[in-house]
């Protein structure tokens, strides 16, 4: 993920730098590198974009005897 793809993703989502951040659980600073490049975005967090993009949230254990 580039910060390019990364720009993209908090538009498509109509996050601000704050609320983009919140949603991949790390700090504004960090954020803000990765957006300017000066921070490799790693493949975790190229998932979470795309998971939350999916509408996804986070992965728990099924219940025992649960049905679908």
């Amino acid at each position: 993920m580039t910060p390019a793809d990364l720009r993209a993703w908090q538009a498509h989502m109509g996050y601000s730098y704050t609320t983009a951040a919140e949603a991949l659980g790390i700090g504004r600073r960090t954020y803000a590198e990765w957006i300017a490049g000066d921070r490799a975005i790693d493949r975790r967090t190229a998932l979470a974009c795309a998971a939350l993009a999916a509408g996804l949230d986070a992965w728990v254990v099924p219940r025992q005897g649960a049905t679908s």
